[in-house]
């Protein structure tokens, strides 16, 4: 007859593979529910994001077409927790390969040197790889 007490370690060693088998599909899927429910967590917010980034956006422009319209562009807003005062931003264009060439073009005068420094810089670039996961919604 077989009892618990009989139980080879055999027997213990099934057990706890069965176990080791288990337990990390159990977490592997936990770990998926996570992922889904911050994954939508962070679209909400991101969405809720962008609207708030829209309208202070339009805010910005009424702002501060009112303080030019009214010559007031060195005048400092005391709000409550600071001021508030109207600046000229500069921003840059992006250093893409297309400006880069272009702006080459205007220095050297051999294409093919242009050619092979454009894709000399192509081909040398950081390539930084890593896995990822993408969801993908169904309509």
């Amino acid at each position: 007859m077989y009892s618990e007490k009989n139980k080879s370690k055999t027997d213990n060693k099934i057990d706890d593979t069965s176990n080791i088998l288990i337990e990390p599909k159990t977490q592997f899927v936990e770990n998926i529910q996570k992922w889904v429910i911050l994954d939508k967590q962070l679209k909400l917010i991101h969405e809720k994001t962008k609207e708030i980034r829209e309208n202070k956006h339009r805010l910005t422009d009424d702002i501060c077409g009112y303080i030019q319209n009214k010559n007031l562009s060195t005048t400092k807003i005391e709000i409550s927790d600071g001021e508030m005062k109207m600046y000229e931003k500069k921003e840059y264009s992006p250093l893409t390969f297309t400006y880069i060439e272009e702006s080459l073009a205007k220095i050297l005068t051999d294409k093919s040197q242009l050619d092979y420094i454009i894709e000399f810089l192509k081909k040398n670039r950081e390539i930084k790889s890593s896995l990822d996961i993408r969801r993908t919604y169904y309509k």
